[in-house]
């Protein structure tokens, strides 16, 4: 169970463009002397990052910077979002501090979470 929800103003606003996932990085490669590297799976389950990005208004600047200086706790704490490609509710952490960058009369955030199994 998260520590807190996504903020409900910030929730549809993923643009498509900015958007990547990743699978879980979870292969152990091993080079052997002879012959070819063994592989094994690392863990049972991974976290699976995922990178985004927002138009935000100045106002919405402001509601992002809140919720993950206030709310999260700057990045320690656990958010409850919908995914913005299958629409899944699930837990999320953010892997790094949410980056703006000014574009038109607002700005772009970059966001990087990672979705914990």
């Amino acid at each position: 169970m998260a520590d807190t929800t996504w903020p409900t103003s910030l929730r549809d606003l993923w643009l498509k463009d900015g958007f990547r996932e990743v699978p879980p990085k979870n292969m152990l490669r091993t080079g052997m002397d002879i012959g070819p590297a063994k592989v094994r799976r690392r863990t049972t389950a991974n976290v699976r990052p995922f990178f985004g990005q927002m138009f935000l208004t100045p106002a919405l600047v402001v509601v992002l910077d809140d919720f993950f200086v206030t709310s999260t706790k700057s990045g320690t704490l656990t958010v409850e979002l919908k995914h913005p490609r299958t629409g899944a509710i699930g837990t999320y952490r953010f892997v790094t501090e949410p980056q703006y960058a000014p574009h038109n009369r607002g700005s772009i955030a970059s966001i990087q979470l990672e979705l914990l199994p």
